[in-house]
Parts: structure tokens; C-alpha cells; sequence
């Protein structure tokens, strides 16, 4: 969430930063305006309020003078008007929870602004791409689509998870299933071993303020599943990055202890609203899917380096499993609601000739701070008196990596003319030494 604050100071950089998100110009400085006229509203009730509290506080004190004096006209004639200003006190008081309340849900729609060396773009055919690692596998047969291949090994069942739970989910079977669990494993180890990340078993359902930290909610509920909980409701996690990110929330840490790195292997639950029609067959697009996520806490200074380091880390998952990939820029057009930058990572999938998403890197700046109220002290240099006040964290995520969709690359560059797979090396101690699934 954005600083009121600083929309105020900087209005027509604000507009500018919603402009190059892809909003028309004049809807962007509507928006601004909107804000502002929003906050000015707010700031002279509050205003208001404290004169009246003011001359309530003057005339307690004349009250008592009255009564000192023995005026008790005078001091009934006070007294009857400070019961009349403490009632309107309290119905302002209302008010401004409204007025306050009307401002954040506001500014809880505005997208975060993006940096400026990320390119200005509407879709994902501006996206830049940076880099290409890896060599396409060569092969003297027509490539099988990962669902070809699963449904002829008799271990990957659309048919058998449609009758349990409908469309866009998958059973898997033995090696198989196996060999996703394995996935899995290898990045943990990996991100824990080598990466310096915290492994943390977080809960899979949350609360709606721990959503709204992470900038799913509003926004985004049409996107979430929910059951009911008590009075309320709990949600099921779109991705581990929601309870990994609020870790942190309502505290205030200090900058030596940071950066705070995080990973997890959890399921994530998605209604895939919106995605009618893409990616119907196999298992790209589901509502219940694995994923090893990477979250970073930092301090302002270092988020950006934080960023790079962050993809390097997923990087790393697919240059282990010899998977060849793509690393793109995301243009302002193609970005995430939340984030200032992002990387993601397309790994190449024989079967499909194309590359697919199997890995988003954000920065996202002390936005998801803001709604989390996370903050850290600043550290005082050597000789330095201690810093005044806090700042907010800055926060990052990142897939490291979707598993099925790491589990689909291994089935499409490893497969072989007779429908087997080959186990790449650094999984095959996570198989019990098994070399290929047939």
C-alpha cells in the first residue's frame, strides 16, 4: 500500500507511476486526485475534532474556575456546553473511523509503482528477455506433452481426479508421484543447504488481514477459496508467500538480524478465476498444486541486490536438474499487482516447442510492509548516535520453484522415444538410485 504522505508531495510522480502500469493518463491523475480530496476530507475532520477537544479541555478548566468563584450559573452554563461538544466529539469520532477507513480501501486498490529501468509494456509480448541457459534437448521423435506421457505410464489419472474433485486437478501414481515428492525434497535441500534460506511449515489457512498483507485481498478474492471458521472465515494460501511474508507482520525488527530468508514446500490453492479455456489438459493450470516458495525480508538498502540473489537461488533448481531455460523481464504491463520488478523464469517444454513460467521473482518494496505494519530499526554506525524512529522492511518472493511445473519439464526434455523418462542425476538419490521411470 502507498504512503498518503507522499502522494501528496508527489503527486504527478504518483500518476506517472500508474500511467506507465498501463492506466490511461487522465484516469491515473483521477486517481490521485481522488486520493488527495480523500485525505484532505479526513485531515480537517480530524482537524476539527481537535479544536473541539481543545475548547473541551478550556472549558473544564473555566468550569473549575466557576466553581472556585462560586458561579454555579456560570458553571452549569459550561458544563451543559461541554456535554454538547463531547457528544459531537463522539459522533466525529465515528466519522473519522469511516473517513479513515474509505482512504485505506482506497489505496488498497492502487497497484505498486514500478521501478524505472523496468520497461513500459501492455502484455507479455513486451517482456525483455535477459538471458537463455542450457541447450533444447535434441530428439529424433515427435516430443510428447507431459500428459501423453503420464496417462501411457499409467501414473498421471485426470479422469479418475475429475469424478474426486472435478476439473483442473490430477492424481498422481507411483514413480511418478514419486519423482514429484523428490522434486520437492531436492529444492528444499537445496535452498536450505546452500542458500542460507529458514525451511518453515507454515499454516495453509490464514486469516483475511494476513491476505490483505500480502495484497490478495480485495483485490484478488475471486481468486481464493475460503471455508468458514467460527464467525468469520479462514483462507486457503494461493502460495506460500502469504505466510512466509506475515511472519513478520506487527513487528519491528533490528537491521543487523536482516535479511530474514524463508522457504517452504506447501500446497497452493487457486480457483483460477479468469483462466477459462487456457491450458485445460495436464496439470500447468490447477487448483491444488505444489510449490517451493522463497521469501526475503530486508532493509531498504539492500532489496534490490536481494532481488538479483533471490533469482539467481531459483535459477540454481534448473541449472541442477540441466533444464534449459529463459530468464525475462516482466514489462510494467505483465507485473503482479504487488511488485516493483520481476524476473521470472521460463523453462522449455519439448512437448509444447515453447517456453512456460516455472518461476516469478519479485521485489515489491515496503508496499506489502505498509499492510503488514513490519517495520525495523536502523542500526547505528560505528561511533554513530542510535537512529531515530523505524522504516518499513522491504519484502521479496519468489518461486524456487513450482514443483509440477518442474515435474512436467523433467517428463518433457527427459523423455525417450519409448515413452520412459529419465531420472536426471541429482534427483536419482531421491529415487532410491532409480535411473528411469518406464
Amino acid at each position: 500500500m502507498h504512503d498518503i504522505r507522499w502522494i501528496r508531495e508527489n503527486p504527478e510522480e504518483m500518476a506517472a507511476g500508474l500511467a506507465r502500469r498501463g492506466i490511461a493518463v487522465s484516469e491515473a491523475k483521477a486517481t490521485v486526485d481522488d486520493l488527495i480530496a480523500r485525505d484532505e476530507a479526513r485531515r480537517a475532520h480530524v482537524a476539527s475534532l481537535q479544536e473541539m477537544q481543545e475548547r473541551r479541555n478550556y472549558l473544564s478548566k473555566e468550569i473549575g474556575a466557576a466553581m472556585r468563584d462560586k458561579d454555579m450559573a456560570r458553571a452549569e452554563e459550561l458544563k451543559a456546553e461541554v456535554a454538547e461538544i463531547k457528544a459531537v466529539i463522539q459522533g466525529g469520532e465515528g466519522r473519522e473511523r469511516e473517513l479513515d477507513q474509505a482512504l485505506t480501501d482506497a489505496l488498497a486498490c492502487i497497484p505498486n509503482l514500478p521501478l524505472a529501468d523496468v520497461p513500459v509494456g501492455r502484455d507479455e509480448r513486451d517482456n525483455v528477455e535477459l538471458r537463455v541457459v542450457g541447450e533444447k534437448p535434441r530428439m529424433n521423435f515427435q516430443p510428447k506433452e507431459h500428459y501423453e506421457l503420464g496417462e501411457a505410464l499409467g501414473m498421471m489419472d485426470f479422469e479418475t481426479a475429475a469424478r474426486l474433485s472435478g476439473a483442473r486437478f490430477t492424481v498422481l501414481k507411483g514413480k511418478l508421484a514419486q519423482l514429484e515428492r523428490a522434486l520437492g525434497q531436492f529444492m528444499l535441500d537445496l535452498h536450505t543447504t546452500e542458500h542460507g534460506y529458514t525451511e518453515v511449515q507454515p499454516p495453509l489457512l490464514v486469516r483475511d488481514a494476513v491476505l490483505f498483507g500480502t495484497n490478495q485481498l480485495p483485490k484478488f478474492e475471486e481468486d481464493l477459496f475460503f471455508t468458514p471458521h467460527g464467525e468469520g472465515r479462514l483462507g486457503l494460501i494461493p502460495t506460500a508467500e502469504v505466510p512466509l511474508t506475515n511472519l513478520v507482520r506487527e513487528q519491528i525488527l533490528d537491521q543487523d538480524k536482516l535479511p530474514l530468508r524463508f522457504t517452504a514446500l506447501t500446497p497452493c490453492f487457486r480457483s483460477e478465476a479468469g483462466s477459462a479455456g487456457k491450458d485445460t489438459r495436464g496439470m500447468l493450470r490447477q487448483h491444488q498444486f505444489d510449490k517451493v516458495e522463497l521469501v526475503s525480508i530486508t532493509d531498504a538498502d539492500s532489496s534490490l541486490h536481494e532481488h538479483e540473489r533471490m533469482t539467481e537461488c531459483a535459477e540454481t533448481v534448473l541449472k541442477r536438474l540441466e533444464l534449459p531455460f529463459r530468464t525475462v523481464v516482466l514489462c510494467t504491463g505483465d507485473m503482479g499487482f504487488g511488485a516493483r520488478k520481476t524476473y521470472d523464469i521460463e523453462v522449455w517444454l519439448p512437448g509444447q516447442n515453447n517456453y512456460r513460467e516455472i518461476s516469478s521473482c519479485s521485489v515489491c518494496g515496503d508496499f506489502q510492509a505498509r499492510r503488514m505494519d513490519a517495520r525495523y530499526r536502523p542500526s547505528a554506525g560505528p561511533g554513530e548516535a542510535p537512529a531515530k524512529g523505524t522504516r518499513f522492511v522491504h519484502t521479496l518472493n519468489g518461486s524456487g520453484v513450482a514443483v509440477g511445473r518442474a515435474l512436467i519439464a523433467v517428463m518433457e526434455n527427459y523423455q525417450n522415444a519409448d515413452g520412459s523418462v529419465t531420472i536426471p542425476q541429482v534427483l536419482r538419490p531421491y529415487m532410491g538410485g532409480m535411473e528411469k521411470i518406464d
